[in-house]
């Protein structure tokens, strides 16, 4: 069961890779690429039906087998994403970026698989939800501001991040619902960030920059979600060098995603 978790969580990443990219492509070039806009397009929809199968078969996968086995297959997507996207821009990925999202999708998998896992049902008050949207809201904020003055990869970097921070508060809301804190008014408020982090992320793949977007938001989303697990749900948190080193693995894999990964618009 190990092995066949391990392969649907790998088919899985897979479909998100080539929704991922499909999105990318439809956004990309686009000043302000709306909603609106991008629903009208079948290849936009392709690419999220693509990322909902597989978000589905992450679950399932999740379901089959033991997280230290499936998460890592997760964060393959980054290095199927890749050579998708530059298919579909008529290029092949150069080995400098294949290296550099190589070593963010290390890093990555370290800080996945040190985060300890939490114990019992998750509660959040009604207090906690209001202060994970207003710290989730302030951060992406503050992150699309600094979207406005950053160069074209820093700007994808950033709004990618923005994107990250409210999915993972997303993530975070949705985990207080099914383990059961229930309010009304949850429900109604679960969208907000949803919506709003798809949004910072077409800018994101508007800008040009798929691999650098993509990898900030493959780091961010987990990452915020284990902080607010730590701040609001008292969950505990990875201690040591070596979650250290990780991060610094992730970082550097970005910073020179955002050096070799070309400006692409939709052709």
């Amino acid at each position: 069961m190990t092995v066949l978790a391990a392969v649907i969580a790998l088919v899985g990443s897979l479909f998100f890779a080539l929704g991922a990219a499909l999105q990318q492509f439809e956004a990309a070039g686009t000043a302000k690429p709306t909603l609106l806009t991008l629903l009208r397009r079948p290849r936009w929809l392709l690419g999220g039906l693509s990322i909902l199968s597989g978000g589905g078969l992450h679950i399932v996968a999740l379901g089959l087998g033991p997280l230290t086995v499936v998460q890592p297959m997760g964060v393959a997507s980054l290095l199927f994403a890749l050579p998708i996207a530059a298919a579909l821009h008529g290029r092949r990925p150069t080995r400098k970026e294949l290296s550099a999202a190589g070593l963010v999708a290390a890093g990555l998998i370290g800080l996945v698989l040190l985060v300890p896992e939490s114990e019992g049902p998750t509660y959040l008050s009604p207090n906690g939800v209001l202060t994970l949207l207003a710290v989730a809201g302030i951060a992406s904020v503050l992150l699309w501001a600094g979207s406005k003055i950053a160069s074209p990869a820093g700007r994808a970097a950033l709004l990618a991040t923005s994107a990250g921070v409210l999915y993972g508060a997303t993530a975070t809301l949705m985990r207080a619902l099914v383990d059961g804190s229930w309010n009304w008014w949850y429900l109604l408020a679960l969208p907000v960030p949803a919506l709003l982090a798809l949004v910072m992320l077409q800018r994101a793949y508007a800008v040009g920059h798929f691999g650098v977007s993509f990898a900030s938001l493959q780091i961010t989303d987990p990452l915020t979600a284990v902080a607010f697990g730590a701040l609001l749900l008292g969950e505990p948190l990875p201690s040591g060098l070596v979650p250290i080193a990780a991060a610094a693995l992730t970082a550097a894999g970005t910073f020179a995603l955002a050096r070799t990964s070309p400006m692409e618009a939709r052709h």
